[in-house]
């Protein structure tokens, strides 16, 4: 809220500050008492015909009439974070990107246009096949990283993205972030307004990695530089090609874990740990529905992180989907909390299997 020296509430901000971080008081809904005031803080992704347009932290979109502003102000780019290891978007992208690899790769400016496809059978089609012939081996590796300028206009960069991946048979899909400083709100909207759709959202935590190695001891898990038979039986990704394992197997540095199960029977638990620098990325943590609650993904991922400390790390990030509750209770409980959230938005009308 901004109020002026003589104490009226006022608007201070234009349409020059779109891309800006705002504070914006508004009036309440239609119908709703006229001392009723709604509060929105995002970045101003957009003002055209009397329409605001402000994307918060989770990349959700508010409008807000012109004529129902009652106060607006711009403020700082991000809050100061309270707790866990300093790092900037652009960082923990690059560090991302480099713990799940593609396997073929093209930059178009300071885009990097990433896929990785395997074969399948018409009768498996997994998502983003098309014509039963050929899938991605998730969007994450076969998804446009933007990291600055693609050194042409979106609209002509759009369309080339759309050309590479159709020349491999995968839908267009770019991936873009907000909630933090330097986060993508505004080309997030753009791709909006044309019609790009946004079909996963997703967070990324970060915090302090000694307190994650330090919550269980996990005796029983077992350690390797490479997933083996019954890792992946536990992964439960049916028919995984190699150029699945080829992105599993990616990373600067790469462990996957293992709590054994029954003899002869899959894992009670996995997971695996990329350390790249000073941080340790977690991923793949899967334990057996019958012996969830015992505790086994936290000893999988207190045993990853001793590796990764012994290896010279300090902190660790992993993402989480926003329906995974479960996953998201047991990193709280270790101390790690939201960076920023990320989205993947596919072409309009590409079908995806």
């Amino acid at each position: 809220m901004e109020i002026s020296a003589r104490g009226r509430l006022e608007v201070r901000i234009t349409t020059a500050d779109v891309g800006k971080r705002v504070s914006v008081r508004r009036l309440g809904e239609p119908g709703a008492a006229p001392e009723k005031f709604t509060d929105t803080v995002g970045v101003l992704t957009s003002w055209d015909d009397g329409v605001l347009m402000i994307t918060r932290r989770d990349g959700q979109r508010v409008r807000i009439a012109e004529s129902a502003l009652v106060a607006a102000k711009v403020v700082p780019a991000a809050p100061a974070r309270r707790r866990g290891p300093a790092a900037s978007y652009p960082e923990l992208a690059r560090i991302a990107s480099r713990a799940w690899r593609p396997v073929e790769s093209e930059w178009l400016g300071d885009w990097e246009l990433r896929a990785a496809v395997q074969k399948v059978p018409r009768e498996a089609r997994p998502w983003g096949a098309v014509a039963g012939r050929r899938a991605g081996f998730t969007r994450r590796a076969n998804s446009v990283l933007p990291l600055g300028d693609p050194g042409l206009p979106l609209d002509a960069a759009l369309e080339a993205v759309r050309r590479w991946y159709g020349e491999r048979g995968l839908p267009a899909y770019v991936q873009t972030a907000t909630g933090a400083e330097g986060t993508q709100e505004v080309l997030s909207a753009e791709l909006e307004r044309r019609g790009w759709v946004r079909e996963v959202t997703a967070e990324l935590w970060i915090g302090g990695l000694a307190p994650v190695a330090d919550v269980a001891e996990g005796a029983g898990v077992v350690l390797s530089r490479e997933a083996d038979e019954a890792w992946l039986a536990r992964y439960g990704r049916k028919g995984l090609s190699e150029v699945a394992l080829a992105v599993l197997g990616s990373g600067p540095s790469v462990w996957f874990a293992t709590v054994p199960g029954a003899a002869g029977g899959p894992p009670a638990a996995i997971g695996r740990c990329v350390v790249d620098g000073r941080w340790a990325g977690f991923s793949a943590v899967e334990v057996d529905p019958a012996r969830r609650r015992q505790g086994l993904a936290t000893e999988v991922v207190s045993a990853l992180a001793r590796r990764a400390l012994a290896e010279g790390a300090s902190a660790a990030w992993l993402q989480v989907e926003e329906a995974n509750e479960g996953a998201r209770a047991l990193y709280t409980r270790l101390g790690m909390s939201v960076h920023h959230a990320y989205h993947h938005y596919r072409a309009p009308q590409e079908a995806t299997g």
